[in-house]
């Protein structure tokens, strides 16, 4: 049997289990909420009954082979659909594709969702665009140099800006139709102060799991009637996005700075790394039972405090932070503005477009190449249109969120 001919039969047999698995209301749930996924990151419950036919018992020398073909072969969206139908047949099959698919760090590819909060590569940027829907209030992000025309861009994440009354928030979720916390679809949160000069990055899990085992020790009680069982998981704080006041009312672009607290200084360093999530944890997503102890008449059930709190999350190792800054414009005397190389990636002069670095002193040891690039760049090419690029040591969502931050009002900055 040729190769075509195999990856022709996975996907055949991966629509046969979307169809067997459609039946039940659990299965109508989860079609519903894959329409803008990466790919499921938990596997299936054990009591759902999924015929897998002949392709489960394949040896494992041969299903090895296989799925390093796919995997090599399928390099870019939306093609790499068949590494995650892959992971979708079994549990032998997903975890042979978990263990062959690569970080972006490492290979340069997203494939599951868990990618967008792991780190991009080292060298060669991974580009995205945002739409923003200014009727939702919604700003998308998808993955690609700019939109295509038929419009099937492969959508990475969703955020939907919340005005309240001394704050905005953007709340981050997988998909584009459900920003609930209590939803397995949200991944964070970005918030400003009142003045929308101070944002903070939040993440429903912190970077390594020392930080889960700390905070998990934390107990508080509260009254089963006012605290709802399906409360979405913690808030850990992982950065902040701070622009300058511009007092004066100068003219020029917004100066900023971010401090991405769950990200050390010494990432950038030789032989550095950053805190790399392996898979997603929606402990809120599992049915919580009540303790015999807790059916009186005045119901208590006991939470963990990281289930209600926004925690910080210390830094790796105890070092420093890295701090990110923009990069200084030029001023162009024929053009009469401020200008940055952004390499052909930004076509519209905006007050929102920047380039950031690392902002380091030479105590840090770090090279001046590393200093020299461009970690994230954002900028606006058409209506309602802006392209992202981020790399080493930033995640997606920890990008996106930071781009975010530029589409709150600031009257104080400009």
């Amino acid at each position: 049997m040729s190769f075509k001919s195999i990856v022709r039969e996975l996907k055949e047999m991966k629509d046969g289990i979307g169809n067997v698995s459609r039946r039940g209301s659990e299965g109508r749930r989860w079609r519903s909420r894959t329409r803008s996924h990466i790919a499921p990151d938990q596997a299936a419950p054990p009591s759902t009954s999924v015929e897998q036919g002949r392709w489960a018992n394949l040896p494992p020398e041969l299903l090895l082979d296989i799925i390093q073909r796919v995997e090599e072969s399928e390099t870019s969206w939306p093609s790499r659909a068949v590494v995650v139908s892959c992971a979708s047949v079994c549990k032998s099959w997903r975890d042979i594709t978990k263990e062959i698919v690569k970080t972006p760090e490492q290979c340069g590819k997203l494939t599951f969702p868990i990618s967008l909060k792991q780190p991009g590569p080292r060298e060669c940027p991974i580009q995205c665009f945002i739409k923003r829907d200014r009727a939702t209030s919604t700003y998308l992000l998808y993955f690609g140099l700019v939109p295509s025309e038929d419009e099937k861009d492969k959508m990475l994440l969703a955020a939907r800006k919340i005005r309240r009354a001394t704050c905005t928030d953007f709340v981050i979720s997988l998909v584009a139709d459900d920003f609930s916390r209590a939803s397995s679809t949200y991944v964070g949160k970005l918030r400003s102060n009142f003045l929308g000069t101070k944002f903070t990055i939040y993440d429903t899990q912190p970077p390594c799991e020392a930080a889960i085992q700390s905070n998990s020790r934390l107990n508080r009680r509260f009254n089963s009637k006012q605290v709802s069982p399906r409360v979405s998981a913690c808030n850990y704080s992982v950065g902040t996005v701070s622009y300058e006041l511009n007092v004066l009312r100068t003219r020029g672009p917004r100066r900023m700075h971010c401090v991405m607290d769950s990200i050390p200084i010494s990432c950038l360093q030789e032989g550095g790394s950053v805190p790399t999530p392996s898979l997603f944890t929606h402990s809120f997503d599992e049915p919580s039972s009540p303790s015999p102890a807790s059916k009186g008449k005045d119901k208590i059930t006991e939470f963990s405090s990281t289930s209600l709190l926004d925690i910080p999350v210390p830094v790796p190792g105890s070092g420093e932070p890295l701090v990110l800054k923009n990069k200084a414009p030029r001023w162009h005397e024929q053009l009469q503005c401020w200008c940055l190389n952004f390499r052909g990636r930004v076509t519209v002069a905006s007050v929102k477009n920047f380039q950031l670095v690392a902002a380091v002193d030479p105590s840090h040891k770090i090279s001046a190449a590393e200093q020299e690039k461009v970690i994230l760049q954002f900028g606006k090419i058409g209506k309602d249109i802006f392209t992202m690029d981020y790399r080493y040591p930033l995640s997606a969502l920890q990008a996106f969120a930071i781009c975010l931050s530029s589409f709150d009002t600031k009257p104080a900055c400009e």
